[in-house]
């Protein structure tokens, strides 16, 4: 589930958004309100429930052949998604839609590589959401390996320590540090 050129999408588990307006998330680190969305390289990065705590490590150019024997392993591929074992069922029984929303109004967000789309101004979807489907299907179609882990620190550790790319979403619901 990509976005198509011109497109960026947003997911969500709400298959009832008609318009979606700039708001500020009680998680947000800055006090603009924004309608968030993402392009083709973030996508991969929510392909999850909505609330599932989840890291990720990809390979990039600056990537050493030692960290990814260490992090990437001999299961192949160039990217590896990291969840906890309580969210397995979720993973594999939610409904999660895509919304797909004209890029125009959008601009990157962060630094110093961006990791979003952000408008400041109410955005329509283009189509109805589309349903996502089976998002263990999904990481298998795109070549990520989804690993299952009893705790996501150690892994997070080991990637933000790495020459990998890197990335953890909700992180503050994962299991406490062991």
């Amino acid at each position: 589930m990509y976005p198509e050129p011109g497109e960026v999408l947003h997911f969500s588990e709400d298959p009832t958004i008609d318009r979606f307006v700039p708001h500020t998330a009680p998680t947000a680190r800055q006090p603009e309100a924004y309608v968030w969305a993402v392009d083709r390289d973030r996508a991969p990065d929510y392909w999850f429930p909505r609330a599932c705590p989840r890291a990720m490590a990809w390979v990039t150019a600056d990537t050493t052949a030692a960290d990814r024997a260490a992090l990437i392993g001999p299961g192949g591929g160039e990217r590896v998604h990291a969840i906890e074992y309580g969210w397995f069922d979720l993973l594999r029984s939610v409904t999660l839609y895509a919304y797909r929303l004209p890029a125009a109004p959008f601009r990157p967000f962060g630094d110093p590589i961006p990791h979003a789309h952000v408008a400041t101004v109410p955005v329509e979807p283009l189509a109805p959401p589309h349903k996502v489907g089976d998002l263990l299907k999904l990481h298998e179609h795109a070549a990520i390996q989804l690993r299952i882990l009893p705790n996501l620190w150690d892994f997070w550790d080991a990637a933000t320590a790495s020459s990998l790319g890197f990335s953890g979403i909700r992180l503050r619901g994962a299991q406490p540090r062991a």
